[in-house]
């Protein structure tokens, strides 16, 4: 009941924050889908009330040709390493289909919610996530582990195109 109570809420937050700032839908040139796909560790960032005591975060999407749409699997360990294991399946639509930049991602129906890849290293090795109101952000890596030197510079690359980097939370990750 209290996962249903913090869903709607943040929901109802998401849906009211988004309509109440200045919108930025400044996304990358251009994602190849494809390379995309697969699996992102979340390394940092300012996270949806969803998203408290997150530990060893992990989001894996996957092309559903059929339905031309991304399955996204976002899963996690609730407060520590050794916690329960929490899952939020959610659905991706290509918004942009020019820049695949440009997502609505519903984590339950009818809502749908923009996702905009607002940072992205050229050979896919890590990525940057925001809304068009800049309040949530998600730094993700194909690595599991990085060093806080390599956080940092990729916080740089992210601040660089004018994507705010201030009040982020640490994710920490141990090796599966």
């Amino acid at each position: 009941m209290r996962s249903a109570i913090l869903f709607f809420s943040f929901i109802t937050t998401l849906a009211t924050t988004a309509c109440a700032h200045v919108e930025n839908y400044k996304t990358v040139d251009h994602v190849e889908r494809d390379r995309f796909m697969g699996a992102w560790y979340v390394q940092a960032g300012r996270f949806t009330p969803l998203e408290k005591d997150v530990t060893n975060a992990l989001e894996k999407y996957t092309w559903n040709e059929e339905k031309k749409r991304i399955e996204i699997d976002f899963s996690y360990n609730q407060g520590n390493f050794q916690g329960p294991v929490k899952k939020i399946p959610q659905k991706g639509y290509i918004q942009n289909t020019e820049s695949n930049a440009h997502w609505k991602v519903s984590p339950l129906w009818p809502f749908k919610f923009d996702y905009l890849i607002v940072a992205l290293d050229p050979d896919y090795e890590w990525t940057a996530i925001g809304v068009p109101n800049q309040k949530y952000l998600w730094v993700m890596t194909r690595q599991q582990q990085i060093s806080k030197e390599r956080l940092d510079q990729i916080l740089k690359e992210i601040e660089a195109v004018g994507y705010p980097v201030d009040n982020l939370i640490i994710v920490p990750q141990q090796k599966r």
